[in-house]
């Protein structure tokens, strides 16, 4: 983990703890407890200094906090709910607070992971089937991320950027790497960066639209 992203993290963390505890009184019960959580989460990943797979579980955990909803008693973290959530945090965004994170990390975590084609869900699918098509899918998906950034496309990019980290999720989540392998630890170490920067900048935008509808939890505090 860089010195930069882990002050960043560990400041980002406390700062926002110490917000939601003083509007503590002004949001409700759900909202709050979705926060709790994920800081909890947060910071939980930004003690893990020199694990970067517990950096990276931590992190996705806190993520999923934030935008995980209940759908019919069963929690909802498809591709549908992410994209409603990406939207959400993008229209509540006055600062383009989004925008510039995703700037000023493009040149380092963002565009490694874009480039890194074993977090691109096709080049998997063309493994098992034993046939090598995934590259124009992905050249595809590389000139379509700068297009989002040069145009200021948010959404369309952040988008981008969660599906690599879903891929790279179900391979450290699911048992489809080794723990502390060599053979990812590029694409580990930068998704875990990139989650400790989005994270706390999704938090301090949901604490700043409090009162929005964040959706119900999948599994909230009973008694």
């Amino acid at each position: 983990m860089t010195s930069s992203v882990a002050e960043h993290a560990a400041h980002s963390a406390d700062v926002l703890k110490e917000r939601l505890r003083a509007q503590r009184d002004l949001l409700n019960e759900l909202h709050s407890t979705r926060l709790h959580r994920a800081l909890s989460w947060l910071q939980a990943a930004q003690a893990q200094q020199d694990d970067d797979d517990l950096r990276f579980i931590s992190g996705w955990i806190a993520f999923s906090a934030c935008c995980s909803v209940d759908a019919g008693g069963q929690p909802l973290e498809d591709q549908q709910a992410v994209q409603r959530f990406v939207q959400q945090l993008v229209n509540f965004d006055q600062h383009k607070k989004i925008y510039h994170c995703l700037w000023h990390q493009y040149s380092g975590p963002v565009k490694a992971l874009l480039k890194n084609p074993y977090v691109f869900a096709p080049f998997w699918v063309s493994q098992r089937a034993g046939h090598d098509d995934w590259r124009k899918a992905f050249d595809e998906s590389s000139i379509a991320a700068l297009n989002c950034l040069s145009r200021k496309k948010v959404p369309e990019l952040l988008t981008l950027v969660l599906d690599r980290l879903f891929v790279l999720h179900n391979q450290v989540v699911r048992g489809g790497a080794t723990y502390k392998s060599r053979v990812n630890r590029e694409q580990v170490r930068d998704g875990a960066d990139l989650l400790l920067t989005l994270v706390p900048v999704f938090i301090d935008i949901m604490l700043d639209a409090q009162d929005q509808d964040w959706g119900e939890l999948a599994y909230p505090v009973v008694g």
